[in-house]
C-alpha cells in the first residue's frame, strides 16, 4: 500500500504514505483515474496498477538529480524556487496538494477566452477555465463552470484551504493562501500571483469541508 501511495505522489497526486487504503487514498485514486480517463471507482485493478507503476517510473527523478522540494513548511502555499509553480503546505489535505499540482501544469499558458471549457487540456485558459482546471484536478469539480456559476459553487463564504472569488465577469481562486488568477502581475493567463487583490465585489465560495 505504501508503494501505491508513493506512485500516486510521483505522478502528481500527492498522497499521504501511511500504508492504509482509507478515504484519502481512495480519493487520490479517483483523481488519478479522472485525470487519465479511466473508469472512476477508487479501486486499483492489476492493469491500472501496471500503468500507474510505468507512469511513476517515468516521473521519478534520476538518482543523480537533487530532488526538488515538494512541499512548503507552514500552513501557506509558496512559490517554488522556479518562481513559477507553487508548493503546497505539507500539512494541507490531499485535495489541496492535488489542486496546486493541477494548477502548476497550466501556469504560463496564455489567456484564451473560453479556454478550458471545451476540453480540459487546452492551448490556453480563461479565468473560470483556470479555476475549473485546478478544482477538477483535486476531484472537486466534474465539469467546467463559468464565472457566474462559481457564484453558487460549493458553500458560502471563505474556506479554510480553498476559496473561489467570483462575480459575473471574473473568477479567481485562493489555494492555501496563494492566488491563482489570469490577471495581475506577470501577464495574462493562469499564474500564481503574490500581489494582493481586493475581494470587493466578488462572492466568496468554497468546497465543503475545505
Amino acid at each position: 500500500m505504501r508503494v501505491l501511495q508513493r506512485w500516486l505522489t510521483l505522478v502528481g497526486v500527492p498522497t499521504r504514505v501511511d500504508g492504509q487504503y482509507g478515504r484519502a487514498t481512495r480519493r487520490s485514486v479517483r483523481v488519478y483515474e479522472r485525470r487519465n480517463n479511466l473508469h472512476v471507482d477508487g479501486r486499483v485493478s492489476r492493469p491500472q496498477a501496471r500503468g500507474l507503476r510505468r507512469r511513476a517510473a517515468m516521473a521519478a527523478p534520476a538518482a543523480t538529480t537533487p530532488p526538488a522540494p515538494t512541499a512548503a513548511a507552514g500552513a501557506r502555499a509558496v512559490l517554488s524556487p522556479d518562481r513559477r509553480t507553487a508548493l503546497a503546505p505539507a500539512s494541507a489535505p490531499p485535495q489541496v496538494h492535488a489542486a496546486i499540482a493541477a494548477a502548476n501544469r497550466i501556469v504560463g499558458k496564455p489567456y484564451r477566452y473560453g479556454g478550458g471549457h471545451g476540453t480540459w487540456e487546452d492551448r490556453g485558459y480563461d479565468c473560470s477555465g483556470t479555476v475549473s482546471y485546478a478544482l477538477h484536478g483535486a476531484g472537486l469539480l466534474r465539469s467546467p463552470l463559468a464565472s457566474t456559476a462559481f457564484m453558487r459553487f460549493g458553500a458560502r463564504g471563505k474556506g479554510g484551504w480553498i476559496t473561489v472569488h467570483a462575480h459575473g465577469g471574473h473568477a479567481f481562486v485562493v489555494i492555501a493562501g496563494l492566488r491563482l488568477d489570469t490577471s495581475g502581475d506577470g501577464g495574462r493567463g493562469p499564474r500564481w500571483r503574490t500581489e494582493p487583490r481586493s475581494p470587493s465585489g466578488f462572492k466568496a465560495r468554497h468546497p465543503a469541508g475545505l
